[in-house]
């Protein structure tokens, strides 16, 4: 596999985000967002917050985004790991790399204890993901994404 590298989200990185909110890879986060949502998204990756987000790239090439944010996780104050990849670049360990990666940089932050992901707990991909990534299954919880919506998830963690 070619080197995978993550970037700062940038100005240039909206048609990327239009990209990743293809049904395809939003089946198991409620479906796509209407565009208004998606440029509003890729409003708050550009601005310094609690947390970071990063282009996922394959050779020089955009292949997705990663990133992780600030979440009270049962009484304790966590970053949450997320992530979606292009269709091209699947399959190829692309994921596990920037799961692995992202880890790294929310452990430089040197704020959290911990750092939890929550896939789908049907969505084989993305929990394959947690498991090569380092990540340690904690069990299954009900989660609320996008607001309003519950889903049943795998509660993963890695210690930071």
């Amino acid at each position: 596999m070619t080197t995978t590298a993550l970037r700062p989200w940038s100005e240039g990185d909206l048609g990327l985000l239009r990209r990743l909110n293809a049904p395809e890879l939003t089946t198991h986060l409620g479906g796509p967002e209407t565009d208004d949502r998606v440029v509003e998204r890729h409003g708050r990756y550009l601005v310094p917050g609690d947390g970071r987000m990063f282009r996922v790239e394959v050779g020089g090439t955009p292949a997705g985004a990663v990133g992780y944010w600030a979440r009270s996780w049962r009484d304790e104050e966590v970053w949450e790991v997320g992530w979606s990849v292009l269709p091209e670049f699947q399959g190829r360990g692309v994921a596990s790399a920037a799961a692995r990666a992202v880890v790294e940089a929310a452990r430089a932050e040197g704020t959290r204890r911990e750092a939890h992901a929550f896939p789908s707990a049907d969505h084989a991909a993305s929990n394959g993901v947690c498991r090569r990534a380092g990540f340690a299954l904690l069990g299954e919880v009900d989660f609320e994404y996008p607001p309003g919506r519950w889903m049943r998830c795998h509660d993963w963690a890695v210690v930071l």
